[in-house]
């Protein structure tokens, strides 16, 4: 990868710094009745439902009855909430530590689309790896979608980016492992990395 006259480069979390499975929580869904998990929401492409959540226009509680209600779920509050944490896996220690090194040399910075139910959850996977309430030590900024009220493919949730920092897209890397989210970023002047299944930020760089 080339890195020449990069200064900036904004991270995704899931399935770049975080492990996630998706699979995991289709899994789980369908564990609990919820038949048609992979035709409201996927990698690629999700219901209004989950992009209201992502962008802080509904509570978790909110979010949890809507599921409970379109899905004719009977099930406690947690297990829906245990079946949507299901795809959050681990934080491996060796990421954080080149995330540590890569800001003695760039700007960084975390773009994450998320919610209120999977913030709180990674949150406390971090401080079990770590030791840290969050991820903020490890960037300049974090942003994710629940708390800005935008998420990718948005071309308004880089521009947020772009404009608070005074970045430049030419000189800003933009790692990512959603394809439509990459095309947005590319169509802004972005420099952009796909990071495909099975691979690893360990070896960029």
């Amino acid at each position: 990868m080339n890195l020449n006259g990069i200064k900036n480069i904004i991270f995704d979390l899931g399935g770049v710094i975080l492990n996630i499975d998706y699979q995991l929580t289709e899994n789980a869904f369908k564990d609990l009745g919820m038949q048609n998990f992979d035709e409201v929401y996927s990698q690629q492409k999700q219901s209004g439902l989950f992009d209201q959540f992502e962008v802080g226009k509904l509570s978790a509680k909110e979010f949890i009855q809507q599921i409970k209600t379109e899905a004719n779920l009977v099930v406690d509050d947690q297990k829906v909430v245990d079946a949507w944490n299901a795809m959050l896996l681990d934080l491996p220690k060796k990421r954080l530590k080149l995330l540590t090194q890569l800001k003695d040399s760039y700007t960084t910075f975390l773009l994450s689309n998320t919610n209120e139910i999977h913030f709180n959850a990674f949150s406390n996977i971090v401080e079990k790896e770590t030791g840290q309430a969050s991820l903020f030590p490890f960037f300049k900024e974090v942003f994710y979608s629940h708390e800005i009220q935008l998420r990718k493919p948005e071309k308004q949730a880089f521009n947020h980016i772009l404009l608070k920092h005074d970045l430049k897209p030419f000189e800003t890397l933009f790692i990512d492992d959603s394809p439509q989210h990459i095309a947005s970023a590319k169509e802004m002047g972005i420099n952009t990395y796909h990071l495909q299944k099975g691979e690893d930020i360990l070896e960029l760089f």
